[in-house]
């Protein structure tokens, strides 16, 4: 299944597998069991450190699954599935972390995660062409890895279909906590644990308010904010960042082409190494914050102050507001209640829960015609509608749409 350009790399990541650690595979008789047992085998030959084997059951019921396990202790993750698509890369981060290569999280976040008490079971529902999904598969599974109280399985919902509808996950990532439904959408393991440690807000907040007063405060973290944070701290002044997620909604953004100089991107990528950029400098960055309410000085040079939603409080010589995007509404009835339960903006992401369906795009510009362009080799049937009399997608996508014999296009509909 790996290339010989592919093995090469994973070879040298699996250098840093300090603790031996099994493949333990969950196989049936089908092609894909076939398909995933060949992918352990070939990862186990290129390090003397990890083996694969196969077990007579399934501990959780799911094949073909596995479980990387670091022998003689309790440490495991688990992917029911096959992990390649944009899952390879959680597979890798797994398998240097149960082998012994600590994971990147900040000392404290680590320290926090570890003493969290209690037993936690978490399911994440995923598909391979999801870019949010593995942020969330990652963050959870480094949880497990650190601490064993928290068992972590990521389920490719393509491959397990029953079981994605039984729970009716119609978004993804999808989260279940000890069967109940915990989030969905993309998460950092700070969000995941803050929901977890009911002080962690609170400490947070304490922390924020002993700050001293900045000289620029940079509200939202996306290229903007980023870009603001870089240029202020250069200047040599203390600078601050709030963002909710660094990144924005460049990370909810599958494929980036007009950033001069740069031909391709995904998404995360970029906002991956925009937050590299800031971390170079001596920049405070205020994650998982949003701020409710800005209080302008109230003398000239003074301070202005921004109210954060957990009730700490920042000041500030200059604020900066980057607040970016957001996703378009259309405003109707029942668009928010069914928000990630069949109303989704990501078809890359969801289009594979729908696998065999009807469904709608609505749009008629380039996103809305890539959008079905895609979801028409996934789904069964596909209609469009568009508010004006004609699309507004280049010709190249719309001739391309056109060739597509499960496509209706509806043009001139207002969706009420």
């Amino acid at each position: 299944m790996l290339d010989s350009s592919l093995k090469e790399q994973l070879r040298g990541h699996l250098t840093k597998v300090t603790r031996p650690i099994e493949l333990v595979a969950s196989l049936d008789d089908g092609p894909r069991s076939t398909e995933l047992w060949s992918l352990l085998e070939e990862i186990a030959e290129l390090s003397d450190n990890v083996s694969a084997v196969r077990s007579e059951t399934s501990e959780d019921g799911r094949t073909p699954a596995f479980s990387i396990v670091r022998v003689g202790s309790d440490v495991a993750v688990r992917f029911a599935g096959i992990p390649m698509g944009h899952e390879f890369t959680s597979l890798v981060l797994a398998l240097l972390q149960v082998g012994g290569h600590p994971p990147a999280v900040a000392e404290d976040t680590a320290r926090a995660v570890q003493e969290l008490e209690g037993h936690f079971e978490f399911v994440t529902y995923m598909s391979l062409s999801c870019q949010n999904c593995p942020d969330v598969v990652q963050a959870l599974n480094a949880m497990s890895v650190l601490n064993p109280n928290i068992s972590h399985v990521a389920v490719d919902g393509a491959l397990f279909e029953e079981e994605v509808q039984r729970h009716n996950v119609l978004a993804v990532p999808t989260v279940l906590l000890d069967g109940e439904l915990f989030d969905q959408g993309r998460m950092t393991l700070e969000q995941i644990l803050a929901r977890l440690d009911t002080g962690a807000a609170d400490r947070e907040a304490e922390r924020i308010n002993s700050l001293d007063p900045l000289d620029v405060l940079v509200v939202g973290g996306g290229p903007a904010g980023a870009s603001a944070a870089i240029y202020a701290a250069r200047k040599g002044i203390s600078t601050g960042v709030v963002a909710e997620r660094f990144g924005g909604q460049v990370l909810d953004t599958m494929s980036i082409e007009n950033l001069i100089s740069v031909p391709h991107t995904e998404g995360p990528k970029l906002a991956s190494a925009l937050e590299a950029h800031v971390s170079e400098y001596e920049v405070d960055v205020m994650h998982n914050q949003r701020a409710d309410k800005l209080v302008p000085a109230s003398d000239p040079g003074g301070l202005a102050t921004v109210e954060l939603a957990n009730g700490a409080t920042l000041e500030a010589r200059t604020v900066v507001l980057a607040t970016g995007a957001r996703w378009r509404s259309l405003g109707v009835p029942g668009e928010a209640e069914y928000r990630n339960r069949g109303v989704t903006n990501c078809p890359h992401c969801d289009g594979p829960l729908f696998k065999g369906r009807s469904v709608a795009v609505i749009g008629g510009g380039n996103s809305g015609v890539e959008a079905a362009i895609d979801l028409a080799g996934i789904v069964d049937h596909v209609t469009l509608f568009e508010f004006m009399d004609e699309l507004l997608a280049d010709d190249v996508l719309q001739a391309r749409l056109r060739s597509l014999d499960n496509v209706d296009i509806i043009t001139g509909a207002a969706t009420t």
